[in-house]
């Protein structure tokens, strides 16, 4: 339910194997995509989007990670590696090629395996801070995984903790300094609150997130063998900035560290992150290629504000 489709495009939905991705498509030229984590959604990226959009064809996608409004199937495969798949059909069913991926949180994990496993479709990749190695899911949240397990579980710790607003600033004021608008808070919780199969998706994909996976991705980033950005977030509490730099030499990639910002850079330095982005694009020829063509698809005028 991402709220703000003045910066990130009207909304789009398609169908891949087995869910319905509503995705926001706006600007025109090589595209870029931009991928998410667990509990958000297209909306990380409203500050970004619209410093790129006149450049760039920027899509970004509402993943089912625990944010979105569209529920899943039940059948479709949220491992990761079967989310990985998802996104690479994603980018087929908009017949994109030579994207540059950009990822953070959950999403990078899912960049990495995607990469690793899929790399047609994708030109360049982008990390920002993200699991990676052995931190998957990062080891301050690895308690909560076994409540994936429990009927339930996650719905009612959904409806006790989320409706408490003070602690979902709290919650969210460790992965940015920038504090949470009530318009950010609706688009963040309330799919959540509103839809069991919300949280279905989340915990099976939650309970699901295992360090073989980024581990197993780690070994083979460096047959990557294509254009890479990390950039790293200087006051980050889930991602070691140590992690960044070692996933930069596997990629043989530029390494940034931004200051004053957490796990969200596109939230507190959307900037300075933005500029990475435009100059990392026109050392490495992302400009005019690739640009695909958008879906004739039902749109949604007015989705953002549902």
């Amino acid at each position: 339910m991402a709220t703000s489709e003045a910066a990130l495009g009207q909304a789009r939905d398609v169908r891949v194997n087995g869910a319905t991705i509503r995705y926001h498509d706006t600007g025109a030229g090589a595209p870029i995509v931009f991928v998410h984590g667990v509990l958000v959604n297209a909306d990380l990226w409203r500050k970004v989007v619209p410093l790129l959009a006149d450049r760039h064809r920027c899509i970004a996608p509402d993943l089912p990670l625990g944010a979105h409004q569209l529920p899943t199937t039940g059948r479709a495969d949220l491992s990761p590696p079967g989310l990985a798949k998802l996104i690479d059909q994603f980018l087929a069913r908009l017949d994109l090629e030579d994207v540059t991926l950009v990822a953070n949180d959950t999403g990078g994990a899912l960049a990495q395996v995607l990469v690793t496993q899929r790399p047609e479709r994708v030109g360049r990749l982008v990390l920002t801070p993200c699991d990676a190695f052995r931190n998957c899911p990062p080891t301050l949240t690895k308690a909560f995984q076994p409540l994936g397990y429990v009927p339930g579980a996650y719905w009612a710790t959904a409806h006790t903790a989320f409706r408490v607003r003070p602690l979902v600033r709290l919650l969210f004021g460790q992965l940015a300094k920038t504090p949470l608008s009530d318009e950010l808070y609706e688009s963040y919780v309330r799919p959540g609150l509103s839809n069991r199969g919300v949280v279905r998706d989340f915990a099976r994909v939650f309970r699901q997130l295992r360090p073989k996976h980024t581990r197993a991705a780690a070994e083979r980033l460096p047959g990557f063998g294509k254009p890479a950005l990390v950039v790293w977030a200087a006051d980050d509490r889930f991602f070691p900035v140590d992690h960044g730099r070692r996933l930069a030499e596997l990629l043989g990639a530029r390494f940034e560290v931004v200051d004053d910002s957490r796990t969200f850079v596109s939230e507190d330095q959307p900037e300075q992150l933005a500029a990475l982005l435009d100059d990392f694009l026109k050392s490495h020829g992302s400009w005019g290629r690739g640009v695909g063509r958008p879906l004739p698809e039902r749109s949604w005028p007015g989705a953002a504000g549902q």
